[in-house]
């Protein structure tokens, strides 16, 4: 039987993604080991996982997550106080397929794509 799911996400600079996760998203570290070229971040009830990848083309980085909320809109406001960037094409938006959803690039340009079933 299948419980979680922890996607990893390539990072560029630990200290970068590290700031950004949680001063920008409100997500926390997990765990207490610092490792070497990795980083394990959560918030309340999901995880995500970074891999160092110091040679990544930005430009060519497909990493996406989809991460479900119960309170979209708290979610996108508590980002717009932060000043957060959402993605250009991401505003939030109630889409065709019975989902809220708005999108934003992390440093690394992962797509973190947050949605509420409608």
């Amino acid at each position: 039987m299948l419980t979680d799911i922890n996607p990893k996400l390539p990072m560029r600079n630990k200290n970068v993604t590290k700031d950004f996760y949680i001063n920008k998203l409100g997500f926390q570290e997990f765990g207490n080991a610092d490792f070497d070229g990795y980083l394990m971040l959560q918030k309340d009830n999901i995880q995500i996982h970074f891999f160092e990848f110091q040679a990544l083309d930005i430009t060519q980085n497909y990493g996406q997550v989809y991460i479900r909320s119960n309170d979209i809109e708290q979610v996108y406001q508590s980002f717009l106080d932060k000043t957060v960037s959402i993605h250009p094409n991401g505003y939030l938006q109630t889409k065709t397929w019975g989902q809220k959803e708005f999108s934003l690039l992390d440093p690394d340009h992962n797509l973190l794509t947050f949605g509420q079933r409608v």
